[in-house]
């Protein structure tokens, strides 16, 4: 891989599971990058970087929410959304990265969002299927990501606002934003 270096430093700021995850994310994003021509480096660094902050400390993401002027309505969520805001933070601010677009797809590899570009919804995707996923619908959704792109997002948008909604958590607005944006543009997936 190209960042390899970058993703050397991620060894120390995860747990080992966490990190074969995020080779798993880089290299999905990476052969769907291929797959629906996109640019591969900006999804391997976007893949890489991901999960740079999910193991930071609590108090520390929501101060950098608060100081850095980021939607307050996070706080208003399980803290698991906070290392995505921030993550595009600090992949910014102490990687260096200044393409908006990948800063973006890792800002909302979470919740996802309404209008997200091709890069957004590879990593988006790829968070969700890369090989060490294990959950109940993940081969589905594999084989929908090779298929294409559009109907994988919203299966797996779809997947996470079911998940979330099973489990009577909230659901972040940007969620559903995403699922009514893609549907309103696609119209209904056959599942």
């Amino acid at each position: 891989m190209k960042f390899d270096h970058v993703l050397k430093q991620m060894k120390d700021r995860m747990p080992e599971k966490r990190y074969i995850h995020t080779r798993g994310v880089a290299l999905t994003a990476i052969h769907l990058a291929e797959k629906y021509g996109e640019d591969t480096a900006k999804a391997e660094i976007a893949g890489i970087l991901h999960d740079s902050v999910k193991y930071a400390d609590k108090e520390w993401l929501r101060a950098k929410i608060l100081s850095e002027k980021m939607d307050p309505n996070l706080l208003n969520f399980h803290h698991e959304l906070w290392h995505a805001p921030v993550g595009s933070y600090v992949a910014k601010n102490e990687f260096n990265i200044d393409d908006e677009d990948v800063l973006q797809a890792i800002k909302y590899h979470t919740t996802g969002r309404a209008n997200m570009s091709p890069l957004e919804k590879i990593i988006y995707i790829s968070d969700m299927i890369e090989p060490s996923r294990n959950f109940p619908g993940v081969d589905l959704l594999r084989e929908k990501a090779e298929k294409d792109l559009e109907d994988a997002m919203i299966s797996c948008i779809h997947h996470s606002i079911t998940f979330l909604i099973g489990k009577k958590q909230p659901v972040f607005p940007d969620s559903f934003h995403c699922y009514n944006d893609l549907i309103q543009k696609r119209g209904k997936v056959k599942e």
